[in-house]
C-alpha cells in the first residue's frame, strides 16, 4: 500500500507542496523493497530511494548484454549504487542521485537521454558528433545488435540485477 504525505516543507524551495511516497514492493530474487520519494510542485525538486527490507551486504553485480531479451532484465539500483556500462558510460551517486526499480532497457534509456542532453546543447561539434555515435551504439544494444557488460557495485547492498545471467560478487 501506498502511504502519501502531502502539503510538506520542500527542502529546496520551503513552499509547503512537498509530496512524499512510501511504497512496499516484493521483488521476486530480491525481497520486501520499500521505495520512497518526494516531490515538490513548486520547485520541481525531487529525490526518491529504494531500500531492502532486510540487510544485504556491500555487492557488485555484473552482466553480460548479449541480447535485445536482455533488456527485460530487473535492475534494483539504489541512490549510492555506482552503475557503469563499460567503455560507454558511468551514473556515480551524489546528492541528487536516485533510487529506482527499472530493467536493463531503462538503464540504458536513462544514459542515452543524459547523452541527447549534451548532444542537443553542445556547441562543440565534436562533442555533438561523438554524442551521435553513442546514441547509436546504446541503440544497437538494446536492439541486441551488439554486446555491453553492466556493472553495479553499491556499497549499501540496495542495489540488484536479478537474473541467473549475473555475477554476483563482495565489494571490495
Amino acid at each position: 500500500m501506498v502511504e502519501i504525505l502531502k502539503n510538506q516543507e520542500c527542502p529546496i524551495c520551503r513552499a509547503k507542496t512537498l509530496e512524499l511516497r512510501e511504497d512496499t514492493q516484493d521483488v521476486p530474487g530480491f525481497g520486501r523493497t520499500y521505495i520512497f520519494s518526494m516531490s515538490c510542485s513548486s520547485c520541481k525538486f525531487h529525490q526518491a530511494d529504494v531500500e531492502a527490507e532486510e540487510h544485504k551486504e556491500p555487492a557488485k553485480y555484473c552482466l553480460d548484454i548479449n541480447s535485445e531479451e536482455d533488456m527485460k532484465i530487473r535492475v534494483i539500483k539504489s541512490s549510492e549504487a555506482t552503475v557503469k556500462l563499460v567503455r560507454i558510460a558511468d551514473i556515480t551517486p551524489g546528492q541528487g542521485s536516485d533510487g529506482y526499480i527499472t530493467n536493463v532497457e531503462g538503464i540504458l534509456e536513462r544514459i542515452k537521454e543524459q547523452v541527447e542532453n549534451v548532444k542537443d546543447s553542445e556547441d562543440d561539434d565534436d562533442i555533438a558528433q561523438n554524442a551521435r555515435k553513442l546514441i547509436k551504439k546504446l541503440n544497437r544494444i538494446i536492439w541486441g545488435r551488439e554486446k555491453a557488460k553492466l556493472i553495479i557495485e553499491d556499497p549499501s547492498g540496495n542495489s540488484a540485477i536479478i537474473s541467473d545471467k549475473a555475477v554476483v560478487s563482495k565489494l571490495k
